[in-house]
């Protein structure tokens, strides 16, 4: 007989998520905090495993945040799924499950918010105007709440990634941010929560967002480096694949996300393509080789 793994302890006030970590790291554990949305997939699992295998303890957050959803965004659809997620967390042995109600995260009068400087700007601070705002202050409150030694995130979101450890430089937050490789499915479509939205043929036309990528891997490697050329060769990949709405196809610098006009040094790819009503990021990182 299979003996069921524990659940999560679920914690929904922040002050007592607070004296219980403090409480950890009073008796010498290090703490990884994995803050998510929810509706967990491998990607999330693998930040998960990681913190797991770093620290000594693990708090995972749960909380879909209006803050970073546009008004015309898919907020009341985003997926939700918080038993089958406490399920996958005890599978893994985490500890600490935060899940708190959006009226305790946003009392009444809130009115205090971070806006990180220029890399919220440009790509998805453009496409998603105020989004960078909601996402910098929900993890600075998550940062104070749980007060953890080290932070995980995934690739897949690496403006966000850029973000959070421009923010956490700035304002001298005792966190260290690590980020994670993109995991994906066998047909190379980016893990995120929001596939479920994809129908049959949409998925099918949604791997065309990583065969674009690897297309421009293989150009750069050959020794082409010229960026509108990069992105003429992504675009004729996405437009081939069927119905796709481009937003951007863009080759910056991975630092500051200042446009590249060669892929002639590290140099950050970055999608966003909308399959059907789906809204899909992707990114890669080059680094061609200098004759």
């Amino acid at each position: 007989m299979t003996t069921r793994s524990p659940l999560p302890e679920v914690v929904r006030d922040g002050e007592v998520l607070r004296r219980q970590v403090a409480e950890l790291r009073r008796r010498g554990n290090k703490v990884g905090l994995v803050p998510t949305m929810g509706a967990l997939h491998e990607g999330h699992l693998s930040l998960v495993r990681a913190a797991l295998a770093e620290c000594d303890a693990c708090v995972v957050s749960i909380f879909v945040n209006p803050a970073q959803f546009g008004p015309s965004e898919d907020f009341a659809r985003y997926p939700r799924a918080r038993d089958a997620d406490l399920d996958r967390l005890a599978d893994l042995g985490v500890q600490l499950a935060f899940v708190p109600e959006t009226a305790d995260v946003y009392r009444p009068g809130h009115s205090t918010w971070v806006e990180v400087g220029s890399v919220a700007e440009p790509l998805e601070g453009e496409s998603r105007p105020g989004h960078f705002r909601g996402v910098a202050t929900i993890v600075l409150k998550l940062f104070n709440l749980a007060g953890a030694d080290v932070a995980y995130f995934g690739q897949k979101d690496y403006q966000q990634a850029l973000v959070i450890r421009r923010m956490v430089e700035d304002l001298n937050v005792p966190v260290e941010v690590r980020v994670r490789p993109t995991v994906r499915e066998p047909d190379g479509l980016a893990m995120s929560s929001r596939n479920a939205y994809l129908d049959p043929g949409e998925r099918a036309r949604a791997a065309s967002l990583y065969a674009s990528l690897c297309a421009a891997e293989r150009l750069v490697a050959a020794g082409q480096t010229e960026a509108g050329r990069i992105r003429r060769e992504i675009e004729t990949i996405l437009i081939d694949s069927g119905e796709a709405e481009i937003e951007y196809i863009a080759l910056v610098d991975p630092e500051t996300l200042h446009p590249r006009s060669a892929a002639d040094g590290p140099t950050l790819i970055a999608l966003a393509v909308r399959i059907g009503q789906t809204r899909l990021i992707d990114n890669c990182l080059l680094n061609a080789a200098i004759a």
